[in-house]
């Protein structure tokens, strides 16, 4: 099966990042623009947290604050659960499932090569699993011969 860092290099590395001090309302402008639905929160290059849509949703909404004026370390999750690169699929799988995360920062020792979504997990396990099946299917039925 494959690993976070083939899935990485198929996905690409760009990592999305803000600063603890900027606004929700930043963060969520930002996250409409880049389509993505989380973001890592640095701080002189160390990160410090990661902010989510559901952050913002159960964070903001429900307890009446202003997006506007809400800085992101006042909400952003600390405690980040992250990945190493070498990791397999199926345990970030596990992972996200027993945490129930939807977005993990993917490590190489101490750097940061990427963020990786729930959605991008199940994708490249369903890519897999087809390529997986195409290839049974091809040796059942003497295929190439």
């Amino acid at each position: 099966m494959s690993t976070v860092r083939d899935m990485i290099r198929k996905k690409g590395s760009e990592v999305f990042s803000v600063s603890p001090d900027v606004t929700v309302f930043e963060v969520l402008t930002m996250m409409a623009k880049y389509n993505t639905g989380a973001l890592v929160v640095v701080r002189s290059n160390k990160v410090e947290g990661i902010i989510s849509e559901r952050d913002c949703v159960r964070k903001m909404d429900l307890e009446g604050r202003s997006s506007k004026t809400t800085k992101v370390s006042e909400i952003m999750t600390s405690k980040v659960v992250y990945v190493e690169a070498s990791q397999q699929l199926e345990e970030c799988m596990a992972l996200m499932i027993d945490k129930n995360i939807r977005h993990l920062p993917v490590y190489d020792g101490k750097e940061l090569l990427g963020l990786i979504s729930v959605r991008d997990v199940l994708k490249e396990v369903v890519d897999v699993q087809k390529f997986m099946i195409s290839q049974l299917e091809h040796y059942i039925t003497g295929g190439g011969r």
